[in-house]
């Protein structure tokens, strides 16, 4: 039996649109792998089989209809909690949402589904999906399969952990302060934040998204080829006029030049030696392949990173807290006192300055991006964390917090990441962050298939146990 859960969604798609193999052949392979790779790390949290085979057999009728199954036709694809997905609950890793069933798919679940993907299960997340790590009281813990001691990610860290290991080719994941890019660090895949308005998204299931998620809240794909990433951004990105922020933009810009900018430590970012060289050795696969690359300090992360953090607490302030306390998630109870600690209650002025000040950040990156059209960032300070230190202690909050200064910073501008997975120091991931200006995502994947046609770590892996 050929081992399609090993085979990256592009092939995976020709394979199955031109008839060489059907989607529910592929369908049993993925639900077999999930079954013997998802045990040991907790990554997938709802599935249904029945519901992927018969999915899988409604594209392969269509292709025998002459019809086009899409750009995606029978690649499984997994959907994080947060999302609606029709007749699944959307619990956000809530014991308070166990019971919130979806009446509708969220638009990026819509378009997955429009374009072929075959929605393989859902993924999990931290409680109200606020964390770099990913367990909670509803639905466990979920581990990295490279390396159960370190973290996964979060919040999208059951999408990553199932994408490096092999549970799906392609992950969904959601990013307001790095929840796509850290996870895809973490597990040694690549994923990208897209601009905001790129992609759909909205939850029938919810109130509208408070002002923050509004300006930085986002969905997009963990995968682990760049190619499979550029095919998933273009289906995910379908119209959808539910979302009032969705923007009919160009897939590619205009010609740019091949020049770079290399930030090592972005406003002080104290980058260790490891992350350093993976950085270096990312500028010089750029120099192989044709690009300039240019030292450069960038332009200010630290002021957006602290409005960022303003404008969650703003909201959980307002009302979100009446949830958490009746939630009781001692992680998330953890973590929200830890930030309220730093960064004190804005009066009326305070809050409008700092959504006053945006305009002045987009625009200073924006300029940015004039001479060097693509920065490379650090992805995190550190290589990825042990499990579970964010709570350990206020001490290793606050380092934590300064390690991913990169992760924090960048959303307020609605600017696009992407995270490409370099190497392995020993069996711990590590990779660089590629930044370009808004809706230049274009510019993102050929930089990023640059630096991984040089070398990535080996994927999918089994899980490691101990």
């Amino acid at each position: 039996m050929t081992d399609f859960w090993r085979m990256p969604a592009t092939e995976l798609a020709g394979l199955v649109r031109s008839r060489k193999v059907s989607a529910a052949e592929v369908a049993r392979d993925a639900l077999a792998r999930l079954d013997a790779a998802n045990p040991a790390i907790n990554a997938v949290v709802d599935h249904r089989p029945e519901d992927v085979l018969a999915q899988a057999d409604g594209i392969d009728a269509a292709i025998a209809r002459g019809e086009d199954a899409g750009p995606m036709a029978g690649v499984p694809v997994t959907i994080k909690v947060n999302a609606d997905q029709q007749g699944y609950s959307t619990t956000n890793g809530l014991r308070l949402q166990k019971d919130l069933v979806a009446t509708q798919d969220n638009p990026v679940v819509a378009n997955l589904r429009k374009a072929g993907a075959v929605l393989l299960g859902r993924t999990n997340t931290p409680a109200f999906s606020l964390r770099w790590f990913t367990r909670n009281g509803l639905h466990g813990h979920t581990k990295n399969p490279r390396d159960p001691g370190i973290t996964p990610g979060g919040s999208s860290g059951g999408a990553a952990a199932a994408v490096a290991a092999g549970i799906g080719a392609v992950g969904h994941g959601t990013d307001i302060g790095g929840s796509i890019r850290y996870p895809a660090y973490a597990c040694g895949v690549h994923g990208l934040r897209p601009t905001l308005g790129r992609i759909p998204a909205w939850n029938a299931s919810g109130a509208e998204r408070h002002v923050g998620g509004q300006l930085m809240a986002v969905s997009g794909p963990i995968a682990r080829t760049i190619g499979d990433l550029r095919l998933a951004f273009a289906a995910m990105s379908a119209r959808d006029i539910r979302d009032p922020w969705w923007v009919d933009a160009a897939p590619e810009g205009p010609p740019a030049p091949k020049r770079a900018a290399l930030c090592i430590r972005p406003e002080g970012m104290p980058t260790t030696p490891e992350v350093e060289a993976a950085l270096r050795d990312s500028a010089k696969r750029l120099e192989a392949a044709g690009w300039v690359v240019e030292e450069a300090e960038c332009p200010p992360l630290r002021e957006p990173a602290a409005i960022q953090a303003m404008l969650w607490l703003a909201e959980s302030r307002r009302g979100l807290n009446a949830s958490l306390h009746q939630e009781a998630d001692p992680d998330a109870s953890f973590v929200f006192a830890q930030m309220e600690a730093l960064c004190p209650v804005p009066d009326l002025n305070a809050f409008m300055d700092g959504l006053q000040k945006r305009g002045f950040f987009v625009r200073e990156w924006m300029r940015f991006f004039e001479r060097h059209p693509v920065a490379i960032t650090p992805v995190s300070a550190e290589l990825p964390f042990k499990d579970q230190d964010d709570v350990s202690s206020p001490e290793a909050f606050r380092r934590i917090m300064e390690a991913q200064l990169t992760q924090v910073g960048l959303p307020l501008m609605g600017l696009p990441g992407l995270v490409v997975t370099t190497g392995l120091v020993g069996r711990v991931p590590v990779g660089v962050q590629l930044l370009a200006g808004r809706y230049r995502e274009d510019l993102l994947f050929t930089a990023a298939e640059a630096i991984e046609a040089a070398g990535v770590p080996a994927s999918p892996v089994d899980p490691v146990l101990a």
